[in-house]
């Protein structure tokens, strides 16, 4: 008997969502940046464990809005949770139960939906600190079930998945046993030049920039050629993006070039357009392009 479902991954930001969902799937499937709120839309991963396909949902890290745009990624995120069969809340031991996680403990606890804890970042805290951690969120939340993990090391994952694994219902698989997320290509190339950006700049910059692919061209030879454009706040921020000479996105498109070409298996030639948009991340048509649903 065959079993498929979906498991959500919620969390503060900067908890290693992104991290996790990419060790579990075995690939790199969400972007990763040190800094907090990379992660923008939902990203699903496929996980296949025996007769079983685990639907992993990385969601935005969960905060205060301001902006459009963080309406947008707080609503992806708690979407995220209630239209899985079961959520895990990913939590950084290293910063504790701050007032985000307690938060959306409550907010889980009240919801009536099955959900786990996932403690992660072991490898960073005392093991003693770790029982006292659990004790004060399963305090606000019944999760039925506690794992303590590094999703950077791998300590901890195979029980994860193991369990994911038997918990998903019964059912047919969603999708075939070789795919690894339904995130559409030109999506993906978006998102690895994003990562670049958060990579590569600094302060606010990555918060205000978004990327969209604007062009996708197969190749007789088998490459793709993808132009993309950056678009920034302010005409500071285009200034720092180009860098001098245009050094910094030569810099930008050249690691994602690479990083593309690795994920697709082929040869990528990727163009890159710095362009200044005030307020994009108040438009409905630029959250539409980079996933997200309009918050209202």
């Amino acid at each position: 008997m065959t079993r498929c479902g979906f498991a959500a991954i919620l969390g503060a930001p900067n908890a290693g969502k992104s991290t996790l969902l990419n060790r579990l799937t075995g690939a790199k499937l969400s972007i990763v940046s040190p800094k907090a709120q990379t992660t923008r839309f939902r990203v699903l991963g496929v996980v296949m464990r025996g007769e079983s396909q685990v639907l992993l949902v990385d969601t935005p890290g969960i905060f205060q809005p301001r902006r459009r745009l963080d309406r947008a990624m707080v609503a992806a995120a708690w979407g995220g949770a209630r239209d899985a069969d079961m959520a895990m809340l990913l939590v950084d031991a290293r910063a504790g139960a701050t007032a985000a996680v307690q938060a959306i403990a409550t907010a889980l606890g009240a919801s009536g939906r099955a959900c786990w804890l996932v403690l992660n970042k072991i490898d960073l805290v005392a093991p003693a600190r770790l029982l006292p951690l659990t004790a004060t969120l399963t305090a606000l939340a019944p999760f039925a079930e506690t794992f303590m993990v590094s999703a950077t090391t791998g300590d901890g994952l195979d029980r994860l998945g193991e369990a994911l694994a038997a918990a998903v219902p019964e059912g047919p698989w969603l999708y075939p046993a070789d795919d690894l997320t339904d995130l559409p290509d030109r999506l993906l190339a978006a998102e690895i030049v994003r990562e670049q950006i958060f990579l590569q700049t600094h302060e606010e910059v990555p918060y205000a920039a978004t990327v969209e692919t604007e062009s996708w061209q197969e190749r007789k030879d088998g490459s793709v050629r993808i132009e993309a454009t950056v678009y920034v706040s302010r005409a500071g921020h285009k200034g720092i993006l180009i860098g001098e000479h245009g050094a910094r996105i030569k810099a930008i498109g050249a690691r994602a070039r690479h990083e593309l070409a690795a994920l697709l298996e082929r040869p990528v030639h990727l163009f890159l357009n710095v362009k200044e948009r005030a307020g994009w991340d108040e438009e409905r048509a630029r959250l539409r392009a980079i996933g997200l649903d309009d918050p209202g």
